[in-house]
């Protein structure tokens, strides 16, 4: 299991950082209980180790003017390697798709999309330009749900779920 490389404290950093990304080293080195040189340095190594991908600031897109959030499950005509890979590349230049996941199942991804209102929503789900979504090559099927609201949005993974586990396995 992956988590079982990390000890407690590099856990806890992880943790605490997925919290307050925002915390200074020395309140994140009181908070894990290590000084605050050492607490710095296995920041440095999760970083690299990949384990902390990036810090971002969590914003509200009904108050910058996005409006609608749209999830959009996709079907592809052809699931060769280089098809799934093409698809994922056009997805990552699309702004309006904020998340892209392949899911095994009746569709081949769903995508999280933001739009300031339908009609921009509508325009790029089907306009028949090639860099639009049901023009998009190699798309087969799009169906989407209008989000009405969110009930939980929560970043991360769950620690206490994950020390729970490694806690039973001990």
């Amino acid at each position: 299991m992956a988590g079982t490389r990390l000890d407690p404290i590099d856990r806890k950093i992880l943790a605490e950082l997925q919290a307050d990304g925002r915390m200074t080293n020395v309140e994140l080195a009181k908070r894990v209980g290590i000084s605050a040189p050492p607490c710095l340095r296995r920041v440095r190594t999760l970083e690299e180790a990949g384990y902390i991908r990036g810090y971002h600031a969590k914003v509200d897109p009904r108050e910058l003017g996005f409006e609608v959030q749209v999830f959009a499950m996709v079907g592809l005509q052809s699931q060769a390697e280089a098809d799934l890979s093409a698809f994922e590349a056009r997805c990552r230049a699309w702004p309006l798709v904020r998340e892209c996941h392949m899911l095994n199942g009746e569709v081949d991804f769903i995508l999280k999309c933001v739009a300031p209102d339908l009609s921009t929503f509508q325009s790029f789900l089907t306009e028949q330009l090639t860099e639009q979504l049901t023009a998009a090559d190699n798309v087969a099927s799009v169906k989407t749900s209008l989000v009405i609201r969110c009930a939980k949005d929560e970043p991360g993974v769950p620690f206490d779920v994950l020390e729970a586990r490694l806690n039973r396995s001990a």
